[in-house]
């Protein structure tokens, strides 16, 4: 049934190393479980119905997405949009949580739409492929980066805008420990050794806490800990069905239509680097720059969205951590339908997730950030019109802290540079168009 549905042979994997690799992007995911709940928690919402809405948006999508388009990409409600969802639409804008879960529900059916007619697809397959992988490179740094920053490696300083963290703090520690780890496991090409990397981490970090060592910010940055499992278990849903409620006042805003595009641009073009990302990075992208069977994969991530606000969560969409499922061997729907599967288990076995903290996540995602930036070396350098917008993506997409600011940035400044050479005919259309959104959505 495997081989069949995921085509196993093909794709040169094995069931063996597909259930690895979901469950290596299963931990590297599992974060979102503990920190979503919190975010929409400053909206209104209650934590617990987020946890468990977050926890089956998760594992219903990442099964869609295995099985409709044999992607190794799982889904779950994507950092960014949570926080657009919780403080500017709620908070900022004044909206109520029942009413921005409508707003996502109707981006959701909107992303639907464009993705069965193909605009979608057409889209992504616009996208220049030196872009492209530029944009897989980017991520990788993003989420590296995301990395070091949610383990205290990285801070904000006053003075130089960024600077190195507290060495003795115990959670940066165990994060610096974990990366050593985990490159040394490669660097012996271990199988699987981004999975193994977290295992031995959070190990680590068990004995750490046993020993009496004490996390400097308990409550943000936690050590793992045994002793901070809670095995009671609530599984009320006050956030199911919520969002039809949400529609009998939403309308009576009059910024509706903005919000609803700020939703539809960050979870597209996220999305869009992502898909873009892992195709890259395991043959998916053929020689003219198209992603094979994308449609596919665009609709799994379009009725992930539906899904999400339907169960009481903000958007959901494709995520960049599923670099660390590739990184350990996977190729099909099954690594997503894995991840998928944890999920859902995740409900009845939330307390054990307290072991896997940021710090033990940290190693992965910084592994994983040096595999995708690989992809720089398929970029043609030598010509201005390609090295320009492909740097800049890379730049902004770190510096503005976000995937669908450096793809907006790559795509005006990759018409700027083929214009003024000389290549405008070179250019589609779909181009111009994106061009246009991308203005619009710097300015307003």
């Amino acid at each position: 049934m495997f081989e069949r549905v995921f085509k196993l042979k093909e794709k040169h994997t094995t069931v063996r190393t597909e259930l690895i690799a979901g469950l290596t992007t299963f931990l590297a995911m599992a974060y979102i479980l503990a920190v979503n709940p919190i975010v929409l928690s400053n909206a209104g919402m209650d934590t617990n119905s987020v946890f468990l809405a977050t926890a089956l948006a998760s594992g219903l999508t990442s099964i869609l997405m295995g099985v409709l388009a044999n992607y190794p990409v799982a889904l779950s409600a994507g950092m960014g949009t949570n926080a657009l969802f919780a403080y500017t639409v709620c908070g900022a804008l004044g909206y109520t949580w029942e009413e921005a879960l409508a707003v996502v529900l109707i981006s959701g059916i909107i992303f639907v739409v464009i993705s069965v007619t193909g605009i979608r697809k057409a889209i992504i397959n616009a996208i220049p492929k030196n872009l492209k992988l530029a944009i897989g490179a980017g991520i990788g740094f993003f989420i590296a980066f995301i990395g070091l920053k949610n383990a205290g490696i990285v801070v904000a300083s006053s003075g130089t805008i960024v600077s190195l963290g507290d060495f003795s703090s115990p959670q940066v520690l165990l994060a610096i420990i974990g990366i050593f780890i985990t490159i040394a496991l490669l660097s012996k090409k271990v199988p699987a050794g981004v999975f193994w990397g977290l295992l031995i981490t959070a190990a680590i970090g068990l004995v750490m806490s046993f020993c009496g060592l004490t996390s400097t910010d308990p409550i943000n940055n936690p050590l793992p800990s045994i002793a901070n499992m809670n095995f009671a278990f609530n599984f009320s849903m006050p956030t199911l069905g919520a969002c039809f409620t949400g529609f009998k006042t939403v309308f009576t805003h009059p910024d509706v239509l903005v919000v609803t595009f700020s939703f539809l641009f960050v979870d597209f073009f996220d999305t869009a680097g992502t898909l873009v990302a892992v195709g890259n990075d395991i043959g998916l992208v053929n020689e003219n720059g198209e992603m094979e069977n994308v449609e596919k994969a665009l609709l799994a991530d379009s009725c992930g969205t539906c899904i999400g606000a339907v169960l009481g969560t903000s958007t959901v969409t494709s995520f960049v951590e599923s670099g660390s499922g590739v990184a350990a061997g996977g190729r099909t729907g099954l690594t997503a339908c894995t991840t998928g599967v944890l999920f859902l288990l995740s409900v009845f076995l939330s307390p054990l997730l307290s072991v896997i903290t940021s710090s033990v996540t940290t190693p992965a995602l910084v592994t994983v950030g040096v595999l995708m930036a690989q992809q720089l070396k398929q970029i043609d350098w030598d010509d201005w019109n390609v090295s320009a917008p492909c740097f800049l993506t890379i730049l902004i997409m770190i510096l503005g802290y976000s995937i669908s600011d450096g793809i907006a940035a790559g795509f005006l400044f990759y018409t700027v540079s083929m214009a003024f050479s000389g290549k405008i005919k070179e250019i589609k259309p779909i181009v111009y168009v994106l061009d246009i959104i991308f203005l619009i959505y710097f300015i307003f």
